[in-house]
């Protein structure tokens, strides 16, 4: 996405205003030295974090869906991802791994680490992260099934809460094909092999 897609002037000086009395709320002078930039840093931050909701996952998909003839399981893993969750606006950041089994389409490799940056790019949870992926896959090119595995670390556990710096939190979902022991075993051994 191009920058000038994702920044909107009149959120940026909204945003501003409102980091500026968020700085003063905390007992810190905004218009000291080292913070008279922050506002304007975070909030243009915050507009690249949440760009997903610019976005249409499906079209992404869909701009590289091609007719093939190939009936065994496509796999991208290891696709990195940081994500905010919604209920603390902290990060929380790992692994995507998904699998389809095509019905006639696929489409290109690159597209599924898209579709994957778009969700990320929004406040989430990981398990309705899990399924948007899982569904906007489903949807755009109807496989046989689909399955997504999310491998995650949260830093609203890490930094505050339990501060429990070394748990990972991993949800999956599935369709189809995957519903049968056997395929998702496949899967889930063929993601947890080392790479090549």
């Amino acid at each position: 996405m191009k920058s000038q897609e994702i920044y909107n002037e009149e959120v940026q000086e909204k945003l501003e205003g409102h980091y500026k009395e968020v700085l003063s709320l905390l007992g810190e002078d905004a218009e000291r030295e080292g913070l008279q930039r922050t506002p304007y840093r975070v909030a243009k931050a915050m507009q690249t974090l949440t760009r997903g909701y610019k976005e249409d996952p499906k079209a992404i998909l869909n701009s590289a869906k091609f007719k093939e003839d190939y009936h065994q399981m496509v796999i991208v893993k290891d696709i990195d991802f940081f994500s905010l969750c919604e209920h603390h606006m902290l990060p929380f950041y790992g692994k995507v791994h998904v699998a389809y089994i095509p019905n006639g389409y696929i489409t290109g490799l690159s597209k599924i680490a898209r579709v994957v940056d778009c969700f990320s790019h929004r406040l989430q949870v990981q398990e309705r992260m899990t399924l948007q992926i899982k569904e906007c896959i489903q949807e755009a090119l109807n496989p046989l099934g689909v399955m997504v595995v999310v491998e995650a670390k949260h830093m609203c556990m890490q930094m505050r809460g339990v501060e429990k710096q070394n748990s990972i939190t991993t949800t999956s979902d599935f369709t189809g094909a995957f519903n049968q022991a056997k395929t998702r075993e496949e899967f889930l051994d063929l993601i947890h092999r080392d790479s090549l």
